[in-house]
């Protein structure tokens, strides 16, 4: 509870903590509108395809000119990395692109705050353990949902409960896994031409509708704190807030999930549409199991809603303020050297899903496209069966054809060995199922 009095010391002996942000879209741009009120921190660089670009979002956020002056804008993101820069914040959103900025961060011995979700399923484990040889901070980017579910399992662990359950909420029906660009926007009651005037990109929004993203959190929630993943994928019950420690537990006391100690989302509609009454939509929950009967006495004591059992209850946060938050991951790494949650084993993957009947020869699109979504697996699974990463099925060809509703396999596709991220998810396959794994 100190980041600020670290951070205002740095300010007063005129050494800020230097960053290099890559990628100034949505993300970033909330995160720029809250650097001038931070005392000790410093956006030295910011490095984005289109320079110019990020120059007008610094403008649209409220920077003044004599700061955008101040500031370095580049399309050379290896460049971006000198200059004293201590902290290299990723949010392309680009998995191959992270992959390649966090290797190259790491190796200069910079602090790297991950915001590409995509590139940490797809090779955090990695990145995490060259981040630790080379002593520095791999870290979740708070804000986002996977820091803070990270957070909350750390103080409901620190405070000696069991975790039951972890995740957050959505939106969510069914039918979504098979929505398109082409009708995302009626889901969000936005017109094709309103969203285009409001630059909002139909393929990232519909990754979030067709439960893609949801399943890249959750994984990442899994590597980070060690928990298990539903073995068919995330179920979406329907459950507001009151209901949390009722429907978070384990089947065999009726609740929804195979046993204590799982990820899972929740969605804010019923399976007909209705809207679920008090919706964690926009927020993000732990279910607790009381370690002993005093402890689950104390709950009911102190007021906290419980299941029927009274040993399951809740906590939660309504909302998450996304990029406006980023500065907590950045200062933790640099003035503490530890990170807002990070990659400490590979326990969950996202899979590729075809949304269709998909044709030998036909080119994927990737995340939020039209071709195929992401389900969450477990990583034992995913290694056995080489189940295609969502993070790798962009821009490769079919090479035979995939019936609706089944997972793709690398050997699906033709992927390009050369490629650094197909090395390292071979890598990580190659260690899974290698013998001494299979015995331990």
């Amino acid at each position: 509870m100190n980041l600020t009095t670290l951070a205002a010391a740095r300010a007063e002996a005129g050494r800020p903590v230097r960053v290099a942000l890559v990628g100034a879209g949505k993300f970033g741009s909330m995160f720029l509108s809250q650097v001038p009120t931070i005392a000790g921190l410093d956006v030295a660089v910011i490095a984005d395809l289109d320079p110019a670009k990020a120059r007008a979002a610094c403008r649209e956020v409220g920077w003044d000119e004599a700061r955008i002056a101040s500031t370095r804008f580049t399309d050379d993101v290896t460049g971006a990395l000198g200059e004293g820069i201590e902290v290299m914040v990723e949010a392309t959103g680009h998995p191959e692109a992270g992959i390649a900025h966090a290797l190259a961060a790491i190796e200069a011995g910079l602090h790297v705050v991950m915001v590409n979700v995509e590139a940490d399923v797809l090779a955090g484990p990695v990145l995490a353990a060259k981040a630790r040889a080379q002593g520095v901070v791999y870290s979740m980017a708070y804000g986002d949902q996977p820091a803070l579910v990270a957070e909350m399992v750390d103080w409901a662990r620190a405070a000696g409960f069991t975790v039951a359950a972890a995740g957050k909420g959505t939106k969510y029906l069914p039918e979504y896994h098979q929505v398109t660009p082409d009708d995302v926007w009626q889901h969000y009651g936005l017109t094709a031409a309103q969203a285009a005037d409001a630059g909002m990109n139909p393929q990232m929004f519909n990754s979030f509708l067709d439960g893609t993203k949801s399943a890249l959190e959750m994984a990442a929630i899994a590597n980070a704190c060690g928990v298990d993943v539903p073995s068919e994928g995330l179920g979406f019950p329907p459950c507001g807030v009151d209901d949390l420690a009722h429907v978070l537990r384990p089947r065999d006391i009726g609740g929804c999930l195979e046993h204590d100690g799982m990820v899972e989302v929740v969605s804010s509609l019923e399976r007909d549409g209705r809207p679920v009454f008090r919706d964690l939509r926009w927020g993000v929950y732990v279910v607790l199991k009381a370690p002993n009967d005093y402890a689950a006495a104390c709950f009911r004591q102190y007021g906290l809603p419980t299941d029927q059992t009274g040993r399951y209850a809740a906590m939660y946060k309504p909302f998450h303020m996304i990029g406006m938050e980023l500065s907590i991951s950045i200062l933790s790494a640099a003035l503490r050297g530890e990170p807002t949650g990070t990659t400490r084993g590979w326990c969950g993957d996202v899979a590729a899903v075809a949304k269709r009947d998909l044709a030998a020869g036909e080119t994927l699109d990737g995340e939020g496209g039209f071709t195929v979504y992401g389900r969450l697996a477990p990583a034992a699974r995913s290694a056995r069966e080489r189940l295609l990463p969502i993070g790798l099925a962009h821009g490769v060809r079919l090479r035979r054809s995939v019936p609706a509703g089944r997972a793709l396999s690398m050997d699906d596709v033709d992927l390009d060995a050369s490629r650094q991220a197909v090395r390292l998810r071979e890598d990580m396959i190659a260690a899974a199922v290698s013998p001494a794994t299979e015995g331990g």
